[in-house]
């Protein structure tokens, strides 16, 4: 059994897709499906699968777009497929691995010398209230205050249009009268 950085692999294997312009949606999908069939067999050199299982991962519904994307990702040195013809015995893959390094990475830009025996820390980012944002506030008020005062008298908001009946649609309105 191989020792396996499950995140490093992705990680490192994601990093490869990026540059890769031959690789389509459906080349990802699948060696995505086979990762996690891998991860299922503990990281073994090389393990079986069957079609369907595959396929399923993958949420690929043609045999041939699978066939033509499992051949392209051996051929492109993604993995290694051997095709075995048997549908009782299944497909041999041996996925190659992306994490290169076993050690925990370091941002190497909180260090002087790039170099760290210990966890890097990531700063955090925290909004600073300022005199500005403050200012702001008071002026968001200021608008809700404006515009939803409550009229003492019946309780009801009052109007942010001027003149509401712009196109008299009152009562007392005579419709033989024209707009």
């Amino acid at each position: 059994m191989e020792e396996i950085n499950y995140i490093k692999h992705l990680n490192g294997v994601l990093a490869q897709i990026a540059k890769d312009n031959r690789l389509n949606p459906t080349h990802i999908s699948l060696y995505i499906g086979l990762f996690q069939l891998w991860n299922q067999n503990y990281f073994v050199a090389d393990f079986y699968i069957s079609r369907e299982e595959a396929m399923a991962y993958a949420k690929i519904g043609s045999k041939s777009t699978y066939h033509r994307c499992i051949r392209e990702l051996s051929h492109w040195k993604y993995i290694l497929y051997s095709p075995s013809h048997n549908p009782y015995k299944g497909s041999r893959i041996k996925m190659f691995n992306f994490g290169t390094s076993y050690g925990q990475v370091l941002d190497q830009h909180r260090t002087k010398i790039g170099t760290s025996n210990g966890q890097a820390l990531v700063p955090i980012n925290k909004h600073k209230q300022t005199n500005k944002n403050n200012t702001n506030r008071k002026k968001q008020e200021k608008l809700k205050k404006k515009f939803f005062q409550v009229n003492e008298n019946n309780g009801k908001r009052t109007r942010t249009v001027p003149n509401e009946d712009n196109l008299r649609t009152g009562k007392d309105k005579d419709y033989n009268e024209p707009l």
